[in-house]
């Protein structure tokens, strides 16, 4: 056996993942040993440029000297409390986050499956102690091609026969429309329906964009039939698609904010739900709760973190440079390439075959990116990235995809 600090080739690493590891992933073939800023380096010292940015997890860059600064300094003095105690990161975290967004309470986690979960059972607790929906019988309506997390209970609202097979029963309480649908969220709702659940831009489905004003016709329509608006922003929000978060494309303020993944800036899980007093009031204690989420370690993290994106001003630059890389994708012609849509530095190239083997070409380009949904592949750098390397990886994507 090696010693730890030893050198393997790319190929050992593969084959001990292969047979020490669980194959729920399909990943690249490529071995990343570190990373800076938008580039990781592979175990054999090739520079990739990140087009996925950890699924929006580090929209601040690879190791931000910043928030790695913070990490170490946090990890000398205390790492964990559990809520047994009080810690002196989390009250500033819920006041940080109470000015940023405008929230009145939040809720701490750790992973975005977890803020979900809580998101749930915060619209159910709301439904039944507020609405007064008869108890075991609220309703949460979803959108079909949703992701939101791989628990049972999310999976049971999922329509990605992949993520339900093999794992019922299912939990029950879910309806689910069409994304986009407002005539179908109408219909929907009944007098015991609590909340509706949505991606303001759906990622996983391929960077789907919903049509213009379908958010503030959902938000008219909840607060109408006293129904929670939930936004799952974990991938979407904190600047991936040119504003704080996608709802703010269409100026609503949903009554529940799921946030994660780059409210940490990749350096520790970190999630929240943010509502209103009346919404998050309804929590007593021992409702509700987790060992780590609002540990100090990851609050005084999560706090860097949410300050580097504002004051490096990367919600703008995502804006700003989003906009040119769709308008040089949208210049590349193949009778392959069926479209390019996105918002900000979250664009999805779809294409009429699978995308896996266009993700593997670009990797011997030096681009890292993802496909999803089969024949989209994802491009989410992190909003650090510059003009110049948009212009590098757009020569090596037309490259590929004009072949």
């Amino acid at each position: 056996m090696p010693a730890i600090a030893e050198q393997l080739p790319t190929q050992s690493y593969v084959e001990l993942e292969n047979a020490y590891g669980a194959h729920n992933y399909h990943p690249l073939d490529v071995v990343i040993e570190r990373a800076e800023g938008v580039w990781v380096y592979d175990v054999e010292g090739k520079r990739y440029l990140d087009c996925l940015a950890s699924y929006s997890a580090v929209n601040q860059g690879h190791c931000h000297p910043r928030i790695l600064q913070t990490l170490v300094e946090q990890a000398h003095k205390v790492t964990l409390t559990s809520r047994a105690f009080r810690n002196d990161q989390l009250p500033l975290l819920y006041k940080e986050l109470h000015d940023l967004t405008g929230y009145d309470m939040a809720l701490p986690m750790n992973s975005g499956a977890e803020a979900v979960e809580t998101a749930v059972k915060t619209a159910r607790k709301w439904g039944y102690t507020v609405k007064g929906v008869p108890e075991c019988h609220s309703e949460i309506i979803v959108c079909a091609n949703n992701f939101h997390g791989r628990t049972i209970t999310i999976i049971s609202f999922s329509t990605d026969e992949q993520y339900r097979r093999g794992f019922g029963p299912f939990t029950p309480g879910f309806k689910i429309i069409p994304y986009g649908d407002s005539r179908a969220l109408i219909g929907a709702i009944t007098s015991n329906t609590c909340a509706f659940l949505v991606e303001p831009i759906q990622g996983e489905a391929g960077i789907i964009i919903p049509p213009d004003g379908f958010l503030r016709e959902a938000a008219d329509i909840c607060r109408r039939n006293r129904v929670l608006l939930i936004a799952d922003e974990i991938q979407s929000g904190l600047g991936r698609t040119g504003k704080l978060f996608a709802y703010m494309h269409e100026g609503i303020h949903p009554d529940v904010l799921i946030i994660g993944k780059a409210l940490a800036g990749g350096f520790y899980p970190v999630s929240a739900v943010l509502a209103s007093k009346e919404i998050l009031g309804v929590y007593q204690p021992g409702d509700h709760g987790s060992t780590f989420g609002g540990n100090p370690l990851g609050c005084a993290v999560a706090r860097t973190a949410l300050r580097v994106l504002i004051e490096e001003k990367m919600v703008e630059r995502s804006a700003e440079l989003g906009a040119y890389f769709l308008d040089r994708l949208r210049t590349l012609r193949s009778s392959d390439l069926r479209e390019v849509h996105g918002r900000g530095l979250w664009i999805g190239i779809e294409m009429n075959s699978p995308a896996r083997p266009y993700c593997e070409a670009l990797k011997q380009e030096g681009i890292l990116c993802k496909e999803t949904h089969d024949r989209v592949i994802r491009i989410a750098p992190p909003l650090v990235i510059t003009r110049e390397e948009i212009d590098w990886a757009f020569d090596r994507i037309k490259k590929v995809i004009e072949k």
